[in-house]
């Protein structure tokens, strides 16, 4: 039996895809933002493609501070943007 692909919703494009294509941002249960990159960090997290229109589209329709139920700053975007590439 083939192994299981554990999809995830992108916030920004609604779209499923696999875990490995997408960056997880976490708030922390202290309230910090993070890019998780393990996949595992403690807190509530949201998936948005590693696709640089889908981050542009998030941040316009800010379906990530949504998801987060936090309000963004603007150098986390950049933060976001470097973890891309």
């Amino acid at each position: 039996m083939p192994k299981k692909i554990p999809m995830r919703r992108c916030v920004a494009t609604g779209e499923q895809c696999p875990k490995k294509e997408l960056l997880r941002i976490v708030r922390t249960p202290a309230g910090e933002l993070t890019v998780d990159l393990s996949g595992k960090a403690n807190g509530r997290g949201a998936y948005l493609k590693k696709d640089p229109a889908a981050v542009a589209a998030a941040r316009k329709n800010k379906a990530l501070e949504r998801a987060l139920e936090v309000k963004i700053p603007e150098k986390f975007w950049d933060e976001i943007e470097k973890a891309l590439h």
